[in-house]
């Protein structure tokens, strides 16, 4: 059975054995990425990690979470009896 595998360089990528650049190419076969280098013969399977949920900052909080955090102070404070 032939299949037809797409292989793509990448751009700027470096060979971890050799440090050639630009001769990686990437392929997808029977659902694992691998990765190989045309100058040397290297290849390997990458893998990727899971991604990881981003921590709420005040910087990535949408508006609408910033407005429902809204404190009110009432000033004077009311005095105790």
């Amino acid at each position: 059975m032939s299949q037809d595998i797409k292989k793509r360089f990448i751009a700027g990528a470096v060979c971890p054995k050799c440090s050639a650049m630009d001769t990686v190419r990437v392929y997808n076969l029977e659902g694992k990425d691998y990765r190989e280098c045309v100058s040397c013969g290297y290849s390997d399977e990458m893998h990727f990690q899971p991604q990881v949920r981003e921590l709420e900052t005040r910087v990535n909080t949408s508006e609408e979470e910033k407005k429902s955090e809204v404190q009110v102070l009432v000033f004077p404070p009311p005095e105790k009896k």
